[in-house]
């Protein structure tokens, strides 16, 4: 896998609740989530930028961009603009219209 596969380009949440032995498990924003104080997620857009959903003081969702570039098969890098989170490389282990699986390196 060495460009992103079309199904990554959109916004992802993190679906906390199936996450195990260090797999980040994401779903679409559509997703029927069971309720939660808030959902951090992911954005990545096809023209490289990158957009961490984080949860803000009040739980409603905190944006920060950034970019992603492929450094190999399956890893991408991730940096934010300004520096404001570290850069992170992410292994994506599986990735269809559903659901997204990633190991964060």
């Amino acid at each position: 896998m060495n460009e992103l596969p079309s199904e990554i380009f959109r916004k992802w949440m993190h679906s906390f609740e199936e996450d195990k032995e260090g797999i980040t498990v994401y779903r679409p924003a559509e997703y029927d989530f069971p309720r939660a104080r808030g959902r951090d997620g992911i954005e990545f857009r096809p023209d490289g930028v990158f957009i961490y959903w984080g949860i803000g003081p009040t739980d409603a969702s905190r944006r920060i961009n950034g970019h992603w570039k492929t450094e190999g098969p399956g890893r991408v890098l991730v940096s934010f603009e300004g520096n404001v989170q570290p850069s992170r490389t992410l292994e994506i282990l599986q990735i269809d219209e559903g659901i997204l699986k990633v190991r964060y390196l």
